[in-house]
């Protein structure tokens, strides 16, 4: 059920961005409307949002898969899940909406060049001429909490799977806990570290940037 919800999160946060960088390789044409920017944003940062949502839930399915496994039917039943992942739906309209309705007050500059290839939200603010301090407040703090949080959870999960393994270690315990949870945790590493390191510690907007971007829009979402 979770792993449904996560194909369909990746494969819209790609077809946001992907599409319109191709036409635009293909085209040269290398230009998009306003409208059609706000959309970008607002249907980047949902999928986004969405996608480091099930990958918190997943992490903490994994830790009741491994340390907890008789109770894992009553734990992570069916109603649950339903519960989670349409609770998680609206929490991310929400906070895309936020972001992108903050966005659109902002005066344009009369250099309207992004330099990215999609409207991502720390590209469009380097273009405004408005004070972006209310943007950037609800980036560290509404953003950071959700980081912060989901960051929280997972390291808490695979901190947890890890004391139970270790505490009576064999090859075969950790050979099961690396093909249950191998996968999910390498998506995670790339996904967090590229993301903090865009919108949380980068001062300067540069090619590295562009770089970690595509590492968290694209090639995270194709594993």
């Amino acid at each position: 059920y979770l792993l449904s919800h996560l194909a369909f999160s990746d494969i819209s946060l790609s077809s946001v961005t992907v599409p319109k960088m191709v036409t635009n390789m293909r085209t040269r044409r290398q230009s998009i409307c306003y409208v059609g920017c706000i959309s970008q944003l607002y249907f980047f940062l949902f999928f986004g949002i969405l996608d480091n949502f099930l990958l918190v839930v997943m992490a903490y399915d994994r830790y009741v898969a491994i340390c907890h496994p008789l109770h894992y039917t009553t734990m992570m039943r069916e109603g649950l899940c339903v519960l989670l992942v349409s609770g998680f739906w609206m929490v991310a309209s929400v906070h895309s909406l936020l972001y992108t309705l903050l966005l659109a007050r902002l005066s344009i500059c009369a250099d309207i060049t992004i330099t990215h290839f999609f409207c991502d939200l720390t590209a469009l603010l380097k273009l405004s001429c408005s004070d972006i301090s209310p943007n950037m407040l609800v980036i560290f703090t509404e953003g950071g909490f959700l980081y912060l949080l989901s960051l929280g959870i997972v390291l808490g999960s695979y901190i947890r799977i890890g004391t139970i393994i270790l505490k009576v270690p064999s090859t075969k315990r950790l050979l099961k806990a690396f093909s249950t949870c191998g996968s999910h945790l390498f998506v995670v590493s790339l996904y967090y570290g590229t993301t903090a390191g865009v919108y949380f510690f980068s001062s300067s907007w540069d090619s590295k940037d562009i770089i970690a971007s595509v590492m968290y829009a694209v090639v995270t979402p194709m594993l």
